[in-house]
């Protein structure tokens, strides 16, 4: 039988500069007036942080999470919440006016507007009743 030194601390050794790159949770959804709003979940994040990119169809969302500044690594004695640079890319679709996307960051939430072209978006037609 292997005698194995028991580390109470082991688990309180990761360091912040060990974490790896991270993904932030996302919720994409379609408004009644059929657009899609894409939201993702962004904490103690600074606009500066954050970088949104609209190209060739397609959407990323890229920055960098930093721990706070005033706390020093020795300080740490858990860490789960993550940290490091991000980056996500979406599709978007051909009904989507790539000129007319607009972003908006408050409270820890990116939302990113995707409206439609007016093409794309549905039309209620008269219908008139010949005598």
């Amino acid at each position: 039988m292997a005698i194995v030194r028991l580390d109470p601390f082991r688990e309180f050794a990761t360091l912040v500069a060990e974490r790896g790159n991270w993904v932030p949770p996302v919720d994409i959804l379609e408004t009644e007036q059929h657009d899609l709003v894409l939201k993702a979940e962004l904490p103690d994040m600074t606009r500066e942080d954050i970088e949104v990119i609209v190209e060739h169809h397609s959407l990323t969302i890229k920055g960098i999470k930093k721990p706070a500044a005033d706390v020093k690594e020795d300080q740490y004695r858990r860490i789960e919440r993550s940290y490091g640079t991000f980056s996500r890319t979406f599709t978007l679709p051909n009904t989507v006016d790539a000129g007319k996307v607009g972003a908006e960051y408050k409270n820890g939430v990116l939302t990113v507007k995707l409206p439609y072209r007016e093409e794309a978006r549905p039309r209620t037609i008269n219908v008139e009743v010949a005598a």
